[in-house]
């Protein structure tokens, strides 16, 4: 019996494939669970087009964050930082600050967005940081650290 798997069950498949299996596997646990359908030709139709209106959303989804990327890299964020007379840093730019002057600046609204930082920023001047968006898209930010007025 054909079915379509309406959730990933395990030794079997992934959401939304075309899967044969036994009658009785299909009757007694597939179907009582919720786990399958019924692959029917109205209910493969059905599917074709869900997976269309996805992949429709998904190439959406990439050409808006690559728009993005391209934004990130053409922009920059600016920090100011305490600093003692002999130029010591008594301060430091943390991933959180980074996303929230993201997200004050417009560059980001509700995207996923990973900032890759192994330690905070404490040294005054111009710094690259890797931001990774969904999709596997990543950008370059610009963050400059300048001393308090």
């Amino acid at each position: 019996m054909q079915v379509i798997l309406l959730e990933d069950v395990r030794n079997l498949g992934k959401k939304d494939e075309v899967k044969n299996v036994a009658d009785g596997y299909a009757r007694n646990f597939l179907f009582p669970n919720k786990l399958a359908k019924p692959a029917t030709p109205s209910s493969l139709k059905e599917l074709e087009k869900e997976k269309a209106e996805a992949d429709k959303e998904n190439r959406e989804l990439k050409k808006r964050l690559e728009e993005i990327a391209r934004n990130l890299k053409e922009r920059y964020l600016e920090f100011d930082i305490k600093t003692g007379k002999s130029g010591e840093v008594f301060g430091s730019v943390t991933k959180e600050m980074i996303l929230k002057g993201l997200r004050g600046a417009g560059l980001v609204r509700a995207e996923r967005v990973e900032i890759k930082l192994d330690k905070p920023l404490k040294e005054l001047g111009e710094h690259k940081i890797e931001v990774r968006l969904k999709k596997g898209i990543v950008a370059e930010l610009k963050v400059i650290l300048r001393p308090e007025k």
